[in-house]
């Protein structure tokens, strides 16, 4: 049985997620809640939060405005449809139909909240527990109060209720105590008093903040769980928050991993979404962006201007100014500068891709090297082959891509072109500007447009003299930029 921080038994907690609303001062087709930070939209960031608190998952409430939250979330959360938005107590009320109905507590949250943590909203449990309170809120002593709804107190200091702007005395308007929007209730009085919301005179709109004076009116107490004012607990409205947001989170995923034994030369310009590993000793180096799921290994130096997309990076490797797609460099290979791996590429051990290199949907095995100016796209490359400048795998025919497979210890020739499908034999050869539209046995010499099959003259073997005192139809060397 697991147990709050007070040592007692849990409840069985639920999170209610408001994100009905399309937060029209983003100015986006985007629901405000779906925009990203870190890689990873708003609400993730709180639905993770919810969970770690409770243990279970949490509701979010959605509107015909913003479907896509629904789709957005359905792998992680529950979810609710708010018919008519009509504000945060309506939007309550429809995710509590959701709330299973053994539930004993609930907790209510905004989606656009990305920088709350899990052990606050265990916190603002415990202070609900404690007092045994209908509602307990996390209060907020504000440095720039604004237009956000002042904590009223009795003498005693008990929260008697939450008084917005609009509705404010002067005196009430000097309060720098504000509510953040984050409530703890006991479930069974929710379920028995949000229907008695009012709709305000002035928007129609049901105010859950309404639920403190409802509380307190039946003799029950409301606590309040104080926090400092760090910037946390601001929701996002309009896309400058949003980048301060990103910033906040980016500097704190980057000390994460500064502790845990990876090197940053510029941590400022280093940009690691949420969902990247990294191993002890990888050296990041200025302006590298790190995106979706990328693994790195042991060791290895992604050096600046490179940008990994969902990749896994092996031991002791160097990535230096280049893009790399949804593929896999195994360890101790090297890439770049300005080699592009597109996705499905996989570059093997100890490999080689260099100068304006380009790779797709291909395999390269040990020891590989492509070092400039070349193309491979749907092929496989067997080890040890080297790979001349200006090589192209020609794999699209207009209609259908095919395959290229080029054996180990290969030799390709600068400005080979290989139209595919076609298949080079172990230890076979090309000549410079080779087009090879036929396949070549192992062994063997491909030269000359369209490339015609010769053996490979070995160093020892003579070259008979033509009539005219040349090398009439002999093998010419083969051209490679190493």
């Amino acid at each position: 049985m697991t147990t709050s921080n007070l040592g007692v038994p849990a409840r069985r907690t639920v999170a209610i997620v408001m994100a009905a609303g399309l937060g029209t001062r983003m100015k986006s087709t985007t629901p405000k809640v779906l925009h990203r930070i870190c890689g990873r939209p708003l609400v993730e960031w709180v639905i993770e939060a919810a969970v770690e608190a409770t243990g279970t998952k949490p509701v979010v409430v959605y509107s015909p405005a913003t479907e896509a939250v629904r789709d957005a979330v359905a792998a992680i959360a529950d979810t609710a449809l708010q018919d008519v938005p009509r504000g945060t107590g309506d939007a309550v009320w429809a995710g509590l139909a959701a709330v299973p109905d053994d539930a004993e507590e609930v907790l209510v949250l905004s989606g656009d909240v990305p920088l709350i943590r899990g052990e606050l909203l265990t916190a603002l449990l415990d202070a609900r527990r404690l007092d045994q309170a209908a509602l307990a809120l996390v209060a907020v002593d504000a440095i720039d109060p604004a237009r956000l709804g002042r904590v009223v107190r009795n003498e005693a200091g008990t929260v008697e209720r939450i008084v917005e702007v609009k509705d404010a005395t002067d005196d009430e308007l000097s309060i720098t105590e504000i509510n953040a929007g984050l409530y703890a209730f006991e479930a069974a009085w929710l379920r028995r008093r949000i229907g008695d919301l009012r709709a305000s005179p002035a928007t129609g709109e049901l105010y859950l903040t309404e639920l403190v004076e409802l509380a307190r009116a039946d003799g029950r107490l409301v606590g309040a769980l104080d926090v400092e004012d760090d910037g946390r607990l601001m929701g996002i409205n309009d896309r400058t928050e949003l980048a301060r947001a990103e910033w906040d989170m980016r500097v704190e995923i980057n000390d994460r991993w500064m502790r845990d034994g990876v090197t940053m030369l510029d941590p400022s310009t280093a940009y690691i979404d949420h969902g990247v590993d990294l191993a002890h000793d990888v050296l990041l180096e200025p302006n590298v962006i790190l995106r979706g799921k990328t693994v790195i290994g042991r060791g290895s130096r992604i050096g600046a201007g490179s940008q990994i997309i969902d990749s896994t990076v092996g031991q002791d490797c160097v990535v230096w100014a280049s893009i790399v797609e949804r593929s896999v460099i195994e360890d101790a290979a090297t890439v770049g500068p300005m080699s592009h791996l597109r996705p499905g590429a996989h570059v093997g051990r100890r490999s080689e891709v260099g100068n304006f290199a380009e790779i797709k949907n291909s395999r390269l095995g040990e020891h590989v090297r492509q070092h400039h100016n070349s193309y491979l796209g749907d092929a496989d490359v067997g080890a040890e082959t080297n790979v001349g400048a200006g090589t192209i795998t020609a794999n699209y025919d207009g209609v259908r891509k095919h395959r290229t497979t080029i054996g180990e210890g290969v030799f390709l020739g600068v400005d080979t072109m290989l139209r595919a499908p076609v298949t080079l034999g172990d230890g076979s050869k090309t000549g410079a500007g080779a087009v090879v539209t036929r396949d070549v046995p192992a062994g063997m010499l491909a030269v000359g447009v369209p490339a015609r099959i010769r053996e490979i003259r070995k160093p020892e073997d003579p070259v008979a003299p033509s009539p005219a005192g040349t090398a009439e139809d002999a093998p010419k060397p083969n051209g490679s930029a190493g």
